[in-house]
């Protein structure tokens, strides 16, 4: 088959990762009880046992239960990871990637602290870090791009109606990733825009600063799956004759 000639002017494009938490409550004191992140066709979807209590309204919206050191949604059982474990399978898929940019909803003043405490905790914030490019929070970036809409809110759950004309399961962390990717795609920032608003876990609560240096393109790749390689545990115990349904 024959290229075009302008096959070989194409660049690599920058790897992307969508990225939510789902977790005990809104301060910054609560705890992860679920992280996904998606890229393209590919998925990690992972649950923790907090060690806090979940919190009466936190519950009430995503449905999570903590009963008998056990993790249910909606009434039904899930298989849950120590919290090391769910780190570094997320590292692991970073890896995969090529150092993807980051790419969530709220994250800078969210999921972003949660998770560098988390990553601290444990010292894998150096290793999380060698890992990514940068962050990227779509709440500001749609403010800019949108601002001339005269939205009510920017809320990912409305954004997601007024730009793709769908409503989806909010406030479980896998439904929102894939629904963030499919509205980034609508949306189409230009990369000096993603640029400027490009922040790291360092600079995250540093005032956004609008940058002139353009984003790097990244290396030629390794196949996906070569650094995945860390095992991860299931942690779940099940009592006997349990038919993994809260009553």
């Amino acid at each position: 088959m024959q290229k075009s000639d302008s096959d070989g002017d194409e660049k690599p494009q920058q790897p992307l990762v969508f990225f939510d938490l789902e977790t005990t409550g809104l301060s910054q004191s609560c705890e992860i009880v679920q992280l996904a992140a998606v890229s393209g066709g590919h998925s990690l979807n992972l649950y923790v046992i907090p060690r806090c209590r979940m919190h009466r309204g936190a519950a009430r919206v995503t449905g999570f239960r903590v009963r008998r050191q056990r993790l249910y949604l909606h009434r039904q059982l899930v298989l849950t990871n120590s919290l090391r474990e769910v780190l570094i399978s997320f590292i692991a898929f970073l890896r995969m990637l090529g150092r993807p940019l980051i790419i969530g909803h709220n994250i800078r003043r969210f999921d972003c602290p949660l998770l560098a405490r988390a990553l601290d905790e444990l010292d894998l914030r150096v290793e999380f870090e060698s890992s990514v490019s940068g962050y990227v929070d779509t709440l500001p970036l749609a403010r800019e791009m949108l601002k001339d809409r005269h939205l009510q809110s920017f809320r990912q759950e409305n954004l997601v109606r007024e730009l793709l004309g769908v409503n989806y399961k909010a406030h479980d962390a896998l439904e929102d990733v894939r629904a963030l990717q499919a509205l980034y795609r609508v949306l189409r920032p230009t990369p000096e825009l993603i640029c400027s608003h490009k922040f790291t876990l360092d600079t995250m609560e540093l005032k956004a600063a609008k940058s002139k240096v353009p984003c790097k393109l990244p290396q030629q790749q390794r196949p996906l799956w070569e650094h995945f390689r860390q095992t991860v545990k299931v942690t779940e115990s099940k009592a006997e004759g349990h038919d993994g349904e809260l009553n």
